[in-house]
C-alpha cells in the first residue's frame, strides 16, 4: 500500500491549508494514520494521528488548530490546519502503521509536502 500526501504550500500567518493522504489500496490495512512534521535542523514529530477505529491525538501544539480526519469510502485521510502560524513551517509527511499480531508495528512513509507560513 503506497500513501500519496498532497495540499502543501505557502499560506499567510492566521490562514488555513487542508492536507491529503491518499492510500493506493484500504486505508483499513492500517491500524493508524498520522502526520508528522520535520521542520529544519529539527527532528520529525508527530502532529496527528487517528485510528482505524476513529479515535484522534494530537500534539500539543497544534490541539485546537488542526483537524484530523478519514473518509474510508476515498481511503483518504485528512489534515485541515487553521490558524496557522511561522512556526507550523515544515515538510508534512504522511505515516500508516500496521501492528502485526505480535504488536511489532511497521512504518509506511508517503512523500513529504511543504506547509510554509509567512507573510
Amino acid at each position: 500500500v503506497q500513501l500519496q500526501a498532497s495540499g502543501g504550500g505557502l499560506v499567510q500567518p492566521g490562514g488555513s491549508l487542508r492536507l491529503s493522504c491518499a492510500a493506493s489500496g484500504s486505508i483499513f490495512r492500517f491500524n493508524a494514520v498520522g502526520w508528522y512534521r520535520q521542520a529544519p535542523g529539527k527532528q520529525r514529530e508527530l502532529v496527528a494521528a487517528i485510528s482505524s477505529g476513529g479515535s484522534t491525538n494530537y500534539a500539543d501544539s497544534v490541539k485546537g488548530r488542526f483537524t484530523i480526519s478519514r473518509d474510508n469510502a476515498k481511503n483518504t485521510v485528512y489534515l485541515q490546519m487553521n490558524s496557522l502560524k511561522p512556526e507550523d513551517t515544515a515538510v508534512y509527511y504522511c505515516n500508516g502503521k500496521r501492528i502485526n499480531l505480535d504488536g511489532i508495528p511497521t512504518d509506511y512513509w508517503g512523500q513529504g509536502t511543504l506547509v510554509t507560513v509567512s507573510s
